[in-house]
């Protein structure tokens, strides 16, 4: 099993690192392949079995689009012959079709997913997130400077029950497409859901007697997680 890790020196922030750390404990067979700035990535030539990305500042998200850019038809080939892909927090909107900063400008991205977000990099918007997927329970957090825009339901990912969506106005939380997920979340985002972890190895990664690694813990975690969640005192908007 091979994953790909786009950009980890760069695209790891706010406990995105958790991830990819999590996932060789779950997976310690698996060879991970680490893609830089100047390297040309592993999906261009191969099908890996996970392609990886995560946070990243403002800046570096303007870098990685240019990396990725002659490469996006490769990219939205590989997402429709179902390589698994998982990007999470604001790697989601390299895939969009533009980010519109504070001036209007607006960044060419990737245009795989016909959104747009809107940022103001002046006001942080955090809050807590409670939605489902496939009849799971999703917990998570969110910090953004950024709200999402345009076609959010063509291909949803998670229904919000208690928090915010791609933007204020909106139930729906990142994008599903065949085997690949993007989430606001953050936290890291594998670690708080274990029942999602064990879909993902064995339903989306075919690992079919994987397990997820600490299994014990993050259960225990993720049911006072809950419990806290489900208090109607707690407050979901910081």
């Amino acid at each position: 099993m091979i994953i790909e890790l786009l950009y980890p020196d760069t695209a790891m922030m706010f406990g995105d690192r958790g991830n990819a750390d999590y996932l060789k404990a779950c997976l310690p067979d698996a060879e991970f392949v680490r893609t830089s700035y100047t390297d040309e990535p592993y999906f261009v030539k191969h099908k890996p079995d996970l392609i990886y990305m995560g946070s990243m500042s403002e800046k570096t998200q303007k870098k990685v689009i240019e990396c990725l850019m002659p490469y996006k038809e490769i990219l939205r080939q590989r997402i429709e012959e179902n390589v698994p892909v998982l990007f999470t927090n604001n790697a989601s909107e390299v895939l969009f079709d533009y980010i519109e900063e504070e001036d209007g400008t607006k960044i060419p991205a990737l245009g795989l997913y016909h959104l747009h977000v809107k940022q103001d990099l002046m006001h942080r918007y955090n809050c807590l997130v409670k939605g489902t997927y496939n009849g799971m329970t999703i917990v998570g957090y969110r910090t953004t400077f950024t709200f999402a825009y345009g076609d959010l339901e063509s291909h949803p990912f998670i229904k919000v029950v208690k928090g915010t969506g791609m933007n204020k106005q909106s139930p729906i939380e990142g994008i599903h497409e065949h085997n690949l997920f993007a989430t606001y979340l953050l936290g890291p985002f594998l670690l708080l859901n274990p029942d999602f972890v064990q879909y993902f190895l064995r339903e989306v990664l075919g690992q079919k007697d994987a397990k997820p690694a600490y299994e014990d813990t993050l259960r225990e975690a993720y049911r006072r997680r809950l419990a806290e969640f489900n208090d109607s005192h707690t407050d979901f908007y910081q």
